[in-house]
């Protein structure tokens, strides 16, 4: 996967992040949705994001996925 350095992240849009209002789990690109997946499945599985957020993260990393 490649680096996604701080200047580039806040250059993307907030429509590119799972969670446009917290700009969290960025997804410029299929490696970076697919990595966003897996996070909020380990965020669901320890008990810091409720398992619907993380559908909404997967609804959105899937779209990305599929371009």
């Amino acid at each position: 996967m490649s680096k996604l350095k701080a200047k580039a992240r806040k250059a993307l849009p907030s429509s590119d992040f799972g969670l446009p209002g917290a700009r969290k789990y960025p997804m410029p690109d299929k490696t970076h949705a697919a990595n966003a997946k897996a996070r909020a499945t380990q965020a669901v599985k320890a008990g810091r994001m409720s398992p619907d957020t993380a559908a909404k993260i997967d609804a959105k990393a899937d779209r990305v996925i599929k371009r």
